[in-house]
């Protein structure tokens, strides 16, 4: 595709206990975006953060703040998670009753708008909503935790979604989460995505955030400054 890989460094791996230096450190690190995923214990068996963390991002760092919603009809919590300072909001398509209605109040925020899919969710429903999309995330596990080995199948569907985009001319992002190393993340990129958030690999690499975000770039082939 020719286009530069964005790395969105996943809270959900950072150390809690002093979550402001961690994201510092991923930003000093080089990476693009801080990845907040937010669980509901209802969508995912997990619970993780809301708003308030959001808002501490928001003051540790002055990245964009990519907001992943893993939760039961998100548009009820749209206003909140904008008001802490979220950037772009992604939802799943499984949890929107009314998909075409969350993006566009998604938009009518003024934040970006994504859309997930989780690993068994034909790529094809993305077709419907690609006017109303500047991001579609596809799941590379089955959400809920960190530290979850990568589907293999899911790479078929990362071809199939960007197929779909570039018929349709779209020029949103391709964004995967889920199980991303150094090692899976190329066959990732050569299937067409151009994002990728990842948690375990960066805050928990065993020789710190830096070479996380140093190992995943030279991964993929991108020349590392810092």
């Amino acid at each position: 595709m020719g286009e530069p890989v964005l790395l969105s460094a996943s809270i959900l791996s950072a150390d809690f206990a002093r979550l402001g230096g961690a994201i510092r450190e991923a930003e000093s690190a080089g990476v693009d975006w801080i990845h907040i995923d937010v669980m509901d214990g209802q969508f995912v068996p997990n619970i993780t953060m809301g708003p308030v963390v959001v808002q501490a991002c928001q003051r540790s760092t002055g990245l964009p703040l990519d907001v992943h919603l893993m939760i039961e009809e998100p548009i009820r919590f749209l206003p909140e998670f904008q008001r802490a300072g979220a950037d772009s909001i992604t939802v799943h398509a499984e949890a929107c009753t009314h998909l075409h209605r969350t993006l566009q109040a998604i938009r009518d925020l003024g934040c970006s708008a994504g859309v997930a899919l989780n690993p068994a969710t034909p790529a094809s429903i993305v077709a419907e909503v690609l006017d109303l999309v500047d991001l579609v995330l596809v799941m590379s596990v089955n959400p809920g935790f960190a530290g979850q080995t990568f589907l293999a199948s899911s790479l078929t569907r990362i071809g199939q979604v960007r197929n779909l985009l570039d018929h349709a001319g779209s020029q949103a992002h391709l964004q995967v989460d889920g199980g991303l190393t150094a090692e899976t993340a190329p066959g990732v990129i050569e299937a067409g995505a151009n994002v990728l958030a990842a948690a375990s690999a960066i805050f928990m690499h065993p020789d710190g955030v830096g070479a996380g975000v140093r190992a995943l770039r030279q991964g993929v082939g991108q020349r590392v400054s810092n």
